[in-house]
């Protein structure tokens, strides 16, 4: 399923492109050689002072043309221009937060602040992230023995979701989720809604791997204006082998559409060549293995959260700080976030390829 050899090669081209055009102080910002740095697992998309990469006010106008080619060849046309969007609505908020946050936001919230990062050695036949972030955007990647590719988790974010405005890059990643709610009998709103109050982030946070049983926090980093009770918490919780709400099973045919394309649309996140593989694990496995659950208000404008279960993926949509106009959405893989499975059954161990090549190419016969 993650095998995408197409695309991995040209990302490893464009990253060795981009990364030649670097300074000094520039390649000691963008690339971290060591591929196990912890750092390589943040992927926390709320706007932060101790971010780890080269920010995009360092490029010059050819370097920035060469890194949004990487994440075009990341990504499929429709999530690009997602990605592109969203730095722009930081123009938005700067004007929305004005009264609250001060002059100082001028500085702070810009549609440059977002960073590229390269952990480990870009190079040929080898294992790799590429990781893009910022407010409202990780887009992370590891290329794995210029083979594979895992593309979780892919975080996306939208804020304001509800104002007089056109730019509203993430409006198909909830609406399809309302259209079906309100599909919905009364019997089966009755399995599908199973909190009337939302969390106030992912209910798996920011974790590196999704364990077996997982709550959400009490409130939204920096965003203590909405606050859940720990009964909220548990009622909310996830847990892997039980998902919650309602089974594609028990939708009709029009209700069953509207699920399959809500999970598109996330796996629209993943490149297109490796995509493809995804969406069709998950029709063989059939759509009694979804499960849509909701929580919170039915309603735009009033704190809200879904989740879509599937045996490989979680997705995870939360709208509930501000009033509901505030939009995180994720997309997880249980077993595969940051490569990790992947890493641990197949990098490396192919002499013919991989870092058996890249140590025997170095190596002398006689010793090994």
């Amino acid at each position: 399923m993650y095998e995408a050899t197409e695309t991995a090669t040209k990302l490893l081209v464009t990253a060795m492109g981009l990364i030649d055009t670097f300074d000094s102080q520039q390649r000691s910002l963008a690339v971290i050689d060591a591929f196990d740095d912890p750092r390589r697992l943040d992927w926390d998309i709320i706007p932060r002072p101790d971010r780890t990469g080269l920010s995009m006010h360092h490029l010059d106008r050819h370097q920035k043309v060469l890194m949004w080619d990487l994440i075009r060849l990341a990504v499929p046309l429709r999530t690009f221009t997602k990605v592109l969007a969203i730095p722009q609505m930081e123009h938005v908020l700067r004007d929305y937060e004005y009264g609250f946050l001060g002059p100082a936001l001028a500085s702070w919230r810009s549609s440059e602040s977002y960073f590229l990062t390269f952990f480990g050695r870009p190079g040929f036949e080898d294992t790799w992230t590429l990781r893009f972030l910022g407010h409202h955007v990780c887009v992370n990647l590891t290329i794995i023995d210029q083979r594979w590719i895992s593309a979780t988790p892919v975080a996306l974010g939208q804020q304001p979701t509800e104002y007089d405005g056109v730019l509203k890059p993430l409006f198909e990643d909830e609406e399809t989720a309302f259209e079906l709610l309100a599909s919905m009998s009364a019997d089966q709103l009755e399995s599908a809604v199973v909190h009337d109050v939302a969390p106030a982030d992912f209910v798996t946070r920011q974790v590196p791997r999704i364990g077996a049983r997982e709550i959400p926090d009490h409130y939204d980093l920096g965003m203590p204006d909405y606050v859940i009770t720990d009964s909220d918490r548990h009622a909310l919780e996830f847990v892997r082998d039980r998902p919650s709400g309602i089974s594609g099973g028990a939708l009709d045919d029009g209700q069953q559409h509207l699920l399959w394309k809500i999970v598109d649309c996330y796996l629209e996140r993943l490149p297109a060549e490796a995509g493809e593989r995804h969406r069709a694990a998950l029709r063989a496995s059939g759509i009694d293995s979804l499960y849509f659950m909701w929580a919170g208000a039915r309603k735009r404008g009033a704190p809200h959260y879904f989740r879509v279960h599937t045996p490989l993926h979680l997705i995870e949509a939360v709208n509930s700080v501000g009033q509901g106009n505030h939009l995180h959405t994720v997309l997880r893989d249980f077993d595969n976030d940051f490569g990790r499975r992947t890493i641990a059954e197949v990098a490396g161990k192919d002499g013919r390829w991989g870092r058996g090549h890249l140590s025997s190419r170095y190596t002398s016969s006689d010793e090994l």
